[in-house]
């Protein structure tokens, strides 16, 4: 089986949990402000500016040409990043697909809860978590780090058989650009904590790419955000 040319992933902007939680969690607050599902967080302003900047970064000239294949996460703040960068962009773009594979960490009953209303309601699992480390560690009705792993082999997997030789834009999640890299390069879950200690967090419009070499996918840059600086 093939793979595909080029895969281009790209976090989405700056959303208004990104702002809320870090806010909420260092005051000890139990309501994060925001309400809903996780799946409708909006972007902030500066989600959108981010947004605008992934999209002059496409319009600048690319040795392997346009996109011509898009897939986003199915969450709002993924889909509208795309929305806004292609517009920018003024380039002709193909139009975007969605795959529910792309999702966020699922955290099942600890979704959207603050550190302390987690405390609160489930007293139990700060200590589950320190127990089994961050990347091992299930939430109530949630996701491991393998799970997402398991669902990105199964969409890679499709994507290389379908897309063999093309280039292909993901938009999506810190969770799913790091388990893609995870998976794409076969590591180990005790490789992820020197990754972010060296290269830090997925940033918000971050992009990260891997290309095709002697038929396989080798990383071309992780984790950049030079195309949002002034």
């Amino acid at each position: 089986m093939g793979v595909v040319a080029e895969l281009i992933l790209i976090r989405h902007g700056q959303s208004a949990a990104n702002v809320a939680f870090p806010l909420a969690n260092q005051r000890g607050l139990l309501e994060s402000g925001l309400s809903g599902r996780d799946t409708d967080v909006e972007l902030t302003e500066l989600g959108v500016e981010q947004a605008r900047a992934v999209g002059r970064w496409l319009a600048t000239p690319a040795p392997g040409g346009l996109p011509e294949v898009v897939i986003t996460s199915p969450y709002l703040r993924a889909r509208e990043t795309w929305r806004i960068a292609a517009e920018t962009s003024g380039l002709s773009l193909p139009a975007p697909g969605t795959d529910d594979r792309l999702v966020d960490r699922l955290t099942g009953e600890l979704e959207l809860l603050t550190d302390a209303a987690i405390r609160q309601r489930f007293p139990d699992e700060p200590a589950r978590f320190e127990q089994a480390g961050e990347y091992a560690y299930r939430p109530p009705g949630g996701e491991t780090f393998s799970d997402i792993a398991d669902r990105l082999t199964s969409f890679l997997d499709d994507l290389n058989g379908k897309q063999a030789g093309r280039r292909v834009v993901v938009v999506a999640h810190d969770s799913v650009v790091l388990m893609m890299r995870f998976v794409i390069e076969g590591l180990e879950l005790a490789a992820l904590p020197g990754i972010v200690a060296e290269h830090g967090p997925i940033g918000n419009a971050s992009i990260t790419s891997f290309r095709e070499s002697s038929g396989r996918l080798v990383l071309d840059r992780y984790n950049t955000v030079d195309h949002l600086r002034p």
